[in-house]
């Protein structure tokens, strides 16, 4: 049974940082592409970022492009999302994602899903 099990959410304030940690089981994860999404209230998911199988490739949404670095762990299972400066329209659940195919910034892709974990960024 593949879990995917988000931490490292919680209210922060604007300028500051967090980082995600999603731990992995019940799958190979290193032929797995890894991604995280985010939704916040009222809104679809979007993509965040994503890591190819070997860690070579990395995708970044616009928004968070110089702000969060995605990384990951095949030794330990885990896939890791560092965020900083955080803003206030960060804000949302953030889920972690797998894919068995090729790294993609499309949602509709990724087999695997976790439960999420929250962001919230004060002003």
């Amino acid at each position: 049974q593949v879990q995917l099990v988000e931490s490292g959410g919680g209210l922060v304030q604007a300028g500051g940082s967090l980082r995600l940690s999603c731990a992995a089981s019940g799958l190979t994860f290193s032929t797995y592409a890894m991604g995280w999404f985010r939704q916040a209230p009222g809104k679809q998911r979007e993509f965040v970022a994503a890591i190819s199988r070997s860690g070579g490739s990395t995708y970044y949404a616009d928004s968070v492009k110089g702000r969060f670095t995605i990384s990951r762990d095949d030794i330990k299972k885990m896939v890791y999302l560092q965020m900083n400066s955080l803003k206030p329209e960060d804000t949302a659940v953030y889920y972690c994602a797998a894919d068995r195919g090729t790294v993609s910034t499309f949602s509709q892709t990724y087999d695997y899903w976790g439960q999420g974990t929250q962001v919230t960024v004060s002003s």
